[in-house]
């Protein structure tokens, strides 16, 4: 009835990181990442569930990207990603062989800016740091393989293909995001491409000629046809949500996908993790707590126990949860599911085709707004 007792020790001297979070995350916040860290141990990567994880606000050029990111996708605790493109162009200063500082928020920023130095809050870097990835980046994009449309996740593994190969040429220890996933098949979407400095270099080659074209609708039919590959072959779909924006609704959305516009039948995803400092009543979480998800059919409404949101500081989760689930867990192999992406369309155009809602043109008004007649097509007479 009371639920846990809280039953409190001192702290002794080598506390792992698992012992802390089991042993003295006791209430509040704390008591939330615990029970992020344990449902993911405990339940979800025991089974053959499909974990898909976004990445908004500057995460990466705080070195998570190298220090969590990395070995949880080298232990197959990650099977997808949807980011924003900011998080993916900032991880590959390191692996180019450029340096990040850490200093204070309390800095001279006009000083700042006639010495070219640029800050993202508490982390500084050279001017030349993006001139010089911008460089890196138009080089790889004039590509004869990159001259063409395509969804973020082709971008991104031929990107990281690139990416991986310069950390090898220059001998760094440092592994980016981008090159990880490449090697494990984690396909990577930006729900935003253009919202970030490679959608930018991407636009600006455009002009110059370039062939390079995002497809923004095989981004939605990838993403939805992953999570109706795992479900519909009797597995589960997992999300984990580091903060929010964009990539938070792009795999929620896949549910909608698959039961409001394919009509196919579904109930949402069946785990729900988020790490956040938004506020519902502002509208900074709308549609996307648990029990409102919900009622979008985002979330299986049978599995909104196995729900965890825990208002803080993804910089302080990420890291809490990665080692706890590096020493908790045994490495799952890994889905490769980049090199599915064929096959699992063709399953959700498929269950698309079967489930297709009948078509509703003909309930529409008789006239559009702009006066054409809207229906059906009358049957001409031949000859």
């Amino acid at each position: 009835m009371y639920g846990r007792k809280l039953d409190p020790h001192p702290l002794q001297p080598g506390t792992t990181v698992r012992e802390l979070v089991d042993q003295h995350f006791f209430a509040y916040n704390s008591a939330r990442l615990r029970e992020a860290c344990q449902l993911l141990s405990r339940r979800i990567l025991t089974t053959d569930a499909t974990v898909g994880v976004t990445l908004s606000g500057a995460l990466t050029p705080t070195g998570l990207g190298y220090a969590a990111l990395v070995p949880l996708i080298e232990a197959g605790f990650i099977d997808w990603i949807i980011s924003t493109g900011a998080n993916l162009y900032h991880d590959i200063h390191r692996s180019l062989g450029f340096e990040l500082y850490g200093t204070t928020p309390n800095v001279n920023d006009l000083e700042l800016r006639e010495r070219h130095i640029i800050r993202i809050y508490d982390i500084l870097f050279d001017q030349d740091v993006l001139l010089k990835s911008d460089a890196f980046l138009r080089r790889v994009l004039q590509a004869p393989e990159f001259q063409r449309s395509m969804s973020t996740a082709e971008l991104h593994y031929l990107l990281g293909k690139y990416v991986r190969e310069r950390e090898k040429v220059l001998g760094t220890r440092y592994r980016s995001l981008l090159g990880a996933a490449y090697e494990a098949g984690v396909p990577i979407y930006t729900s935003s491409p253009g919202d970030s400095t490679i959608g930018m270099n991407v636009a600006a080659m455009r002009l110059a000629g370039s062939e390079l074209r995002f497809d923004v609708e095989a981004d939605v039919n990838e993403t939805t046809a992953i999570v109706y590959g795992a479900k519909s072959s009797g597995g589960q779909s997992a999300v984990v949500i580091f903060g929010g924006g964009s990539p938070k609704n792009f795999i929620l959305q896949t549910e909608p996908q698959i039961q409001e516009i394919m009509g196919i039948p579904e109930k949402g995803h069946d785990y729900f993790i988020q790490f956040t400092d938004a506020r519902v009543d502002t509208g900074g979480l709308s549609g996307a707590t648990p029990s409102e998800a919900m009622t979008w059919g985002k979330v299986d409404p049978d599995q909104l126990p196995d729900t965890v949101v825990c208002y803080t500081d993804s910089t302080i989760a990420m890291p809490v949860l990665a080692a706890y689930l590096l020493d908790a867990c045994r490495p799952r192999p890994l889905k490769r599911l980049y090199d599915r992406r064929a096959e699992l369309v063709a399953r959700l155009r498929e269950a698309y085709l079967q489930h297709a809602p009948p078509d509703d043109v003909d309930a529409l008004p008789p006239e559009s707004a702009g006066g054409a007649v809207v229906g059906r097509a009358t049957p001409q007479p031949e000859g």
